[in-house]
């Protein structure tokens, strides 16, 4: 929905130009004042700005209802900047109508608002998508820091205040043009200088998801929209990793395993006590269990043989009764018919290493999680 923010930022000052150059037209301003031009300048530009708001607000409300989900405080946090913004961008366009006449301003600032802001993400340095109020891509879990919403408002903000100024009745125009100059070009550097040095993602939290954990040895923690199968997953999880220590394979015991997904593109390093990975996808297709056994399966090198790579996954997902997600897995790589070979040959190797006494077998897969060869697993 980010995706409207520049067209709710253009119709906010396109109206609000259409407003001003009403008023205008009107010689509102060479009346005899009885009220403040702030509210005379207000009541005309509500409108324009409640539309602008409805742009930004009803399509995720919409998602929201259809979904049955209920909006948390951080969910807010880029709309309201971006109904900040709205406003701004209104007295910006309420200031152009005053000395351009609407027919032709009001288009001519529609298009070039929308452009200045939208473009952005298609420009380098970076810094202009970070002040332009557009906002970058938001992943599941992660909530921008308030300087990331705080940065373009900053930057239209200071501008929308700097040109309230000029309308102070207090004190000589160049007075009020030197402090609103002043406010404006702050707001305008301290935006620069505080994006300026952001790569491409801007700061941002992550982890903000509602998670469900069950069992013990290992206690394992997914996404409450995923957990359905949770507690059957967690039992055949364990089984799987007490066969492999069993056999000699692994002697991982890991505390916790959590999902991954959650961290966006915070990617935390896992530990031997806490392992960090993708779960959601697996327990969707069915194949997390053989996810955690690979990811057991300790290669002494980084570079193995695919032969035997594939053999000591095969053998692991028998012995651990996840044949299926080992083929379906292949079959996902594609099997070519280079790789079907290559899949008859490790079937024929684990056929004959399954028919061995239990001694043996934990011999043959040390030795092969021990061998390095040229080829990349």
């Amino acid at each position: 929905m980010k995706t409207l923010y520049a067209l709710a930022y253009a119709v906010a000052a396109a109206l609000s130009c259409w407003e001003s150059g009403r008023l205008r037209s009107a010689r509102v301003w060479e009346l005899a004042p009885a009220r403040s031009r702030y509210r005379i300048a207000a009541n005309a530009l509500a409108p324009a700005v409640v539309l602008a708001w409805l742009v930004v607000l009803v399509p995720p409300a919409l998602s929201l209802a259809r979904s049955g989900t209920l909006p948390t405080p951080d969910s807010l946090r880029l709309p309201l900047g971006a109904m900040v913004l709205c406003v701004a961008h209104a007295v910006l366009g309420f200031a152009v109508g005053c000395w351009i006449p609407r027919v032709i301003a009001t288009p001519i600032l529609a298009v070039a608002d929308w452009i200045t802001v939208a473009f952005t993400r298609s420009v380098l340095p970076y810094w202009p998508r970070h002040v332009s109020g557009q906002y970058g891509s938001i992943g599941f879990g992660e909530v921008p820091g308030l300087v990331t919403v705080l940065v373009p408002v900053l930057l239209a903000g200071g501008v929308a205040v700097g040109l309230l100024l000029l309308w102070l009745p207090y004190g000589p125009l160049s007075l009020r043009a030197a402090l609103a100059l002043a406010v404006a070009a702050g707001g305008a550097v301290g935006a620069y200088r505080t994006a300026v040095s952001w790569t491409a993602t801007p700061p941002l939290t992550a982890g903000h998801v509602a998670m469900t954990c069950t069992g013990e040895a290992p206690r394992m923690c997914v996404p409450e929209f995923t957990a359905g199968t949770l507690p059957q997953v967690q039992r055949d999880t364990a089984e799987a990793l007490d066969t492999l220590r069993e056999a000699g394979a692994t002697s991982a015991r890991p505390r916790l395993i959590t999902d991954s997904y959650v961290d966006g593109r915070l990617h935390k390093p896992s530990t031997d006590a806490v392992w960090r990975m993708a779960l959601t996808g697996p327990m969707q297709s069915g194949d997390a269990v053989y996810r955690v056994v690979v990811r057991s399966l300790r290669f002494r090198c980084e570079q193995v043989d695919a032969r035997t790579a594939h053999g000591v996954w095969l053998w692991a997902a028998s012995r651990t009764g996840q044949e299926d997600a080992y083929r379906k897995r292949r079959e996902e790589e594609g099997l070519t018919p280079v790789a079907r070979q290559l899949e008859e040959q490790v079937q024929a190797d684990v056929t004959r290493v399954l028919s061995t006494s239990p001694a043996e077998q934990t011999r043959w897969v040390r030795r092969s999680l021990a061998a390095c060869g040229t080829e990349q697993s």
